[in-house]
C-alpha cells in the first residue's frame, strides 16, 4: 500500500511542509516551486483494514512554526489490505472553519449525538473519496452528495447518495470512478432522516468540481474539498451553574454530593437545559478547618474531595446504634441554611470508617478496583502517602515534615506496601478515591445518556502544600505568588497565594504535566472552564513578601530600562521605587493616629520630611504577622493603612533583569503620583497605557500558543475560557485559533465605551451569564450601586421611570430573557439567577446567595440551595416558565 500526500501551500523563505502520520512518524515533503508539496508513505497492511490519521505542519529550522486545524477525524483514512495499492490525497490546508467549536465530545457524543448512519457500503476498484466537515447535521439529519451523475441523483436530492458519519462531524463516501463521467460536479445537502417532506438544505457557494484524476486500478483519490456552509439556524443551548457543595436533597449530609448531580440532571432535562456547570471538586484537605472550603486550593489536581461521596451509594451496612448516631447528626447538618464544612467532613469521615471496616477488604480485592488502581496508581500512591504523612505530622506543609519532606518514589512505594505500618491508612485512601471516581463517572454517564453536558472547572493554580508541589517542585516558583491585578472585584487586586508556574521547565517535556492533568479531567467532563485563562498568556506575579495584589507585575513581561522610561519624558530616579511617606499622606490615611504610626512603625523623617518604614515592618508580610490575631476594626484599619503606605510606589524593580522596571499598576490613584508635576503625570500616564495595553500583545500571544496547543489537542473536551479583567488584544485571537469559548458577563463589558455588555452582539463562540461565583447575584448586584442600576434600567431595559429598589421577579425575568435571546452558543446562568424569577421560591435572604467575595482572602465557601432538588422538580410554575423562556429564545 502506498499513500501519496499532496498539498498546495505557499511557504515563506526557510519554511518546510511536513506530514505527521499517526503522531508517530513525520515525513518531510518535497517541492519544486515552494507551493506544491508531495510525500510518499509505504505501508504494510497485513489485515483487512488499518486506520491512518495524518495532519500537516509548517516547520522552520526543524521546529513547528504553524499547524493546521486539528479537526478530529478530519484526516483519518480506513485503508483496506489486500489488493488496494495506492491512495492519492490531494489536500487543502485546514484553517479553523466556522463553528469549529462543535468538534469535541460535548457536541459529538452528547448534544449532537445521533445513531450512526453508515451510508452505502462501497469498495470500488477505482475510488473517489469525498470527505467534508459538517457539524450542523445533528441528531435526525443526514448528509448526502447530489450532482451531475446518475449515482449522485442527476441533481435530484431524493436520489442523492448518502454519506457515512462514522467519523462525525466529518462525513464521507467513496464513489466508484468507473461509473463517473468527468468533469464531476456536485454539492452536499442536509436532509431530515425521518421526514421526506421537509425541505432539503443545499450547501452555499458554487458547485464543487473534480476533473478526471486518471486513476489506475486499486487506486483511491481524495479531492481537495473544503468545508461546507449551510443556511441552518445556529444551534444555541442553555444551562445552569451551581457548585456541587451547594446542592441539597432529601438525603444530603449537609453538603451536596455526586449522587445529587444525578438528581440535578433529572431537573435539567425536565426544563430543557443542556449543561450543568460546577466548580472544582478536587481534594482541598489541608488543615481540616473551614479554610479548606476554598475549592481552588487543592492538595491534588487528581484526587477528588471526600466530602462529595454519596454515602448511600456505598450501601453501608450500619448496625442500629451506628445508624441512629449518623442519622441524628445528618439531620441536624442538613437542616442548616449553609454548610458547616468542618462538621460535614467529620461526619462523612465517620461514615467512611464504618463502610471501610465493613467492606473495604472486599472492595480492594475486587477486579474493578484493581483496574482503577492500575490506571491511576501514578498519582494515587503519592496522594495516599501525602495524606498519611499530613495526618501523621499534623500539617500539609511538607517542608516541615521530619521525614519524607523531599519526595522519593521508592519511599512512597515502601509506605504503600501491604506490610507497611501505614497500610490501613493508605488502603482507606485508595478506597475513598475509588468510590469517588466511580460515583463521578456514573454522574457523567447519566448526564450524557440524558443529553446533558457536565462542565468542570480547571483551576489556574495549585496549593503550595500539595502533592504536585511535593513531587515536582522544579515545575513551580515558590518565591512568588499568583493573583490578579485590581478590577471590579477587588481594588487592591487579588492574591491567591499559589506559586507561579515554571513554564520554561514545563516546555522542556512539551507540557507533560498539563497534558496528563487534562486527560484525567476528561474522564469526568465533556466541557471545562479554564480558570483565569489570561494566566496562560501572562500571570499576575506578586512578590512573596506582599499581601495585596497591587505590588505585582505581569510575568512573562518586557520590563522597561531607565532609558526607555525617560523616552516618555519621565526622568527615572530611585525614589520612584520607594513609598513617599510624608506628614500629609499620614494625616490623610490615619488621622488622629498619625503620630502613633510615626512612633511605632516608621523611622524618623529625613531632612526632606520623608519617612521610611522600620526594617521590621518594611513589607506587607511583616505587617500581616505583626497584626496576626488582632481582628478588631481599629487594628484592621491600621494594618490596611500600613499596607497602603508600602504599596505607594511608581515602579517595581524586576527580579530577573537588574536595571529593568515595571510600572506599578493603578499608581495614578496614589499619593506619590499626585506629587509629580503635570508633565510627569502625563508622561507616566502614557507609559502606563502603553505598557499594560500595547507593549506585550505579540509577546504574550507567542507565549500562550504552545501552552494552549498542549491543553487543547490532547483531549476531546469543549474548552471555555474565563477571560475577564484586563484582556490583551491577543487573547480573543488565540482563543479563536484554539476553539476556546469566551465568557461574556454583561456587567463586565469587553467593548471600549460600553458600561454594559450587549448579549445580542456577543460572539457566537462564547458562554454568557448574568453573574459568576465571584460576583453578587443579579438581585445582589441590583442593590449595590443605585446610580448604576438606574442607568441599566433606563439604557438597557428601556424604561423611563425610576428603577425599583429591589430586583423584582418580573425584572429578573426580563434580564434573563435578554441573555437567553443573546447570540452566545451557551447561556449558563447560576441557579440563584434562575430562581430569581419566582417571587415565592427565591431565597428571601439575597446576601445568603453569594458564593465568593474575591476581595476577602478568607471567604467561607458555604452557600447551599435553600430548596431541595426534589422541591425544585416539583416547582411546576417555575419550571413551566423556564421551559417557555428556553423555547421562545430558540435554545430548545
Amino acid at each position: 500500500m502506498v499513500v501519496r500526500f499532496n498539498i498546495e501551500y505557499k511557504t515563506n523563505w526557510g519554511e518546510e511542509v511536513r506530514v505527521v502520520v499517526d503522531d508517530l512518524e513525520t515525513l518531510l515533503m518535497r517541492t519544486d516551486d515552494g507551493v506544491h508539496w508531495t510525500a510518499r508513505l509505504e505501508l504494510d497492511v497485513p489485515g483487512n483494514m488499518v486506520d491512518l490519521a495524518y495532519r500537516y505542519v509548517i516547520t522552520r529550522d526543524g521546529a513547528v512554526a504553524r499547524e493546521e486545524w486539528n479537526i478530529p477525524f478530519g484526516r483519518c483514512l480506513l485503508l483496506e489490505g489486500g489488493e488496494r495499492k495506492v491512495c492519492l490525497a490531494m489536500d487543502r490546508w485546514h484553517d479553523v472553519p466556522e463553528r469549529a467549536c462543535f468538534a469535541n465530545d460535548a457536541f459529538r457524543t452528547t448534544l449532537f449525538k445521533h445513531e450512526e448512519y453508515p451510508g452505502p457500503e462501497l469498495s470500488p476498484k477505482r475510488g473517489i473519496l469525498l470527505k467534508v466537515y459538517i457539524p450542523d447535521a445533528r441528531e435526525g439529519y443526514s448528509v448526502a452528495v447530489c450532482g451531475n451523475q446518475k449515482a449522485l441523483g442527476d441533481w435530484d436530492p431524493a436520489k442523492a447518495m448518502p454519506l457515512n458519519d462514522t467519523f462525525y462531524p466529518v462525513w464521507e463516501v467513496e464513489l466508484d470512478a468507473s461509473e463517473m463521467t468527468f468533469p464531476l460536479e456536485y454539492k452536499f445537502i442536509v436532509r431530515d432522516m425521518y421526514d421526506d417532506e421537509k425541505d432539503v438544505v443545499w450547501e452555499n457557494g458554487p458547485n464543487r468540481h473534480v476533473d478526471d484524476p486518471g486513476l489506475g486500478d486499486e487506486w483511491t483519490y481524495i479531492p481537495p474539498d473544503g468545508p461546507a456552509s449551510f443556511d441552518i439556524p445556529a444551534w444555541r443551548g442553555a444551562g445552569v451553574a451551581i457548585p456541587v457543595f451547594a446542592l441539597r436533597s432529601a438525603n444530603s449530609f449537609g453538603v451536596g454530593d455526586f449522587g445529587d448531580l444525578r438528581r440535578l440532571v433529572d431537573w435539567a432535562v425536565s426544563v430543557k437545559l443542556k449543561v450543568i456547570q460546577i466548580l472544582p471538586v478536587n481534594d482541598t484537605t489541608s488543615t481540616r478547618s473551614w479554610t479548606d472550603s476554598y475549592p481552588y486550593n487543592a492538595i491534588s489536581t487528581y484526587a477528588l474531595h471526600p466530602m462529595y461521596l454519596n454515602i448511600d451509594d456505598m450501601k453501608p451496612a450500619y448496625d442500629a446504634d451506628d445508624w441512629h448516631r449518623v442519622e441524628k447528626k445528618r439531620a441536624a447538618l442538613d437542616a442548616m441554611p449553609t454548610i458547616d464544612y468542618e462538621a460535614v467532613n467529620r461526619l462523612k469521615a465517620q461514615c467512611v470508617d464504618l463502610v471501610f471496616d465493613d467492606k473495604g477488604e472486599e472492595v480492594l480485592a475486587s477486579d474493578d478496583f484493581q483496574a482503577f488502581f492500575d490506571e491511576n496508581s501514578e498519582w494515587l500512591m503519592p496522594y495516599a502517602a501525602f495524606c498519611c504523612l499530613r495526618d501523621t505530622y499534623g500539617t500539609a506543609d511538607f517542608r516541615q515534615w521530619p521525614r519524607h519532606s523531599t519526595y522519593d518514589p521508592e519511599s512512597v512505594k515502601a509506605l504503600c506496601r501491604p506490610a507497611s505500618p501505614w497500610a490501613e491508612s493508605i488502603g482507606r485512601t485508595y478506597f475513598v478515591q475509588y468510590q469517588l471516581y466511580t460515583q463521578l463517572i456514573a454522574a457523567r454517564e447519566y448526564a450524557q445518556a440524558n443529553g446533558i453536558v457536565l462542565k468542570g472547572d480547571l483551576p489556574i493554580g495549585i496549593s503550595r502544600d500539595s502533592v504536585e508541589a511535593w513531587m515536582e517542585p522544579g515545575l513551580f516558583n515558590f518565591d512568588a505568588q499568583t493573583g490578579a491585578p485590581p478590577d471590579d472585584f477587588s481594588v487592591n487586586g487579588q492574591n491567591w497565594g499559589f506559586p507561579t508556574y515554571n513554564w520554561e521547565a514545563m516546555a522542556r517535556d512539551d507540557y507533560r504535566w498539563w497534558k496528563k492533568r487534562l486527560r484525567h479531567t476528561a474522564r469526568f467532563f465533556e466541557a471545562y472552564r479554564i480558570d483565569h485563562i489570561l494566566g496562560f498568556f501572562r500571570i499576575w506575579e506578586i512578590p512573596g513578601d506582599a499581601v495585596h495584589g497591587l505590588l505585582g507585575h505581569f510575568s512573562p513581561a518586557l520590563p522597561m530600562s531607565g532609558e526607555e522610561i525617560e523616552s516618555y519624558g519621565l526622568r527615572m530616579r530611585e525614589e520612584f521605587l520607594l513609598p513617599l511617606i510624608d506628614d500629609d499622606y499620614l494625616a490623610s490615611l490615619f488621622g488622629d493616629r498619625a503620630d502613633e504610626v510615626k512612633r511605632e512603625y516608621l523611622l524618623p523623617a529625613d531632612p526632606t520630611g520623608r519617612y521610611r518604614m522600620r526594617p521590621e515592618m518594611d513589607t506587607q508580610r511583616k505587617v500581616k504577622l505583626r497584626f496576626e490575631g488582632r481582628d478588631d476594626d481599629e487594628s484592621r484599619d491600621l494594618r490596611d493603612g500600613l499596607y497602603a503606605l508600602i504599596s505607594d510606589v511608581l515602579f517595581i524593580a524586576d527580579t530577573r533583569e537588574p536595571g529593568k522596571y515595571h510600572p506599578r499598576i493603578g499608581a495614578m490613584a496614589d499619593h506619590l503620583f499626585q506629587t509629580l508635576g503635570p508633565d510627569e503625570r502625563q508622561a507616566f500616564g502614557r507609559l502606563h497605557e502603553d505598557f499594560f495595553y500595547h507593549r506585550h500583545n505579540d509577546f504574550w500571544y507567542q507565549s500562550a500558543k504552545p501552552k494552549l496547543r498542549a491543553m487543547k489537542y490532547n483531549n476531546e473536551m469543549l474548552a471555555c475560557g474565563e477571560d475577564l479583567g484586563m484582556i490583551p488584544a491577543c487573547v480573543p485571537i488565540a482563543m479563536r485559533e484554539f476553539e476556546i469559548l469566551s465568557l461574556e458577563v454583561q456587567r463586565m463589558p469587553k467593548c471600549m465605551g460600553q458600561e454594559f455588555g450587549r448579549p445580542a452582539e456577543y460572539p457566537y463562540e462564547s458562554v454568557s451569564t448574568i453573574s459568576t461565583h465571584d460576583m453578587s447575584t443579579l438581585r445582589g448586584w441590583w442593590r449595590e450601586d443605585r446610580a448604576k442600576t438606574q442607568r441599566y434600567y433606563n439604557d438597557v431595559l428601556g424604561y423611563g421611570d425610576e428603577a425599583p429598589r429591589e430586583a423584582t421577579p418580573e425584572l429578573c425575568e426580563e434580564v434573563l430573557k435578554l441573555h437567553l435571546e443573546g447570540n452566545s452558543i451557551f447561556c449558563i446562568p447560576s441557579l440563584q439567577d434562575w430562581l430569581s424569577i419566582d417571587g415565592k421560591l427565591r431565597n428571601p435572604d439575597v446576601e445568603a446567595e453569594r458564593v465568593n467575595v474575591p476581595a476577602n482572602p478568607r471567604n467561607y465557601w458555604k452557600y447551599r440551595m435553600h430548596l431541595t432538588i426534589g422541591q425544585l422538580e416539583g416547582a411546576n410554575e417555575l419550571n413551566r416558565r423556564i421551559k417557555e423562556l428556553i423555547k421562545r429564545s430558540g435554545r430548545g
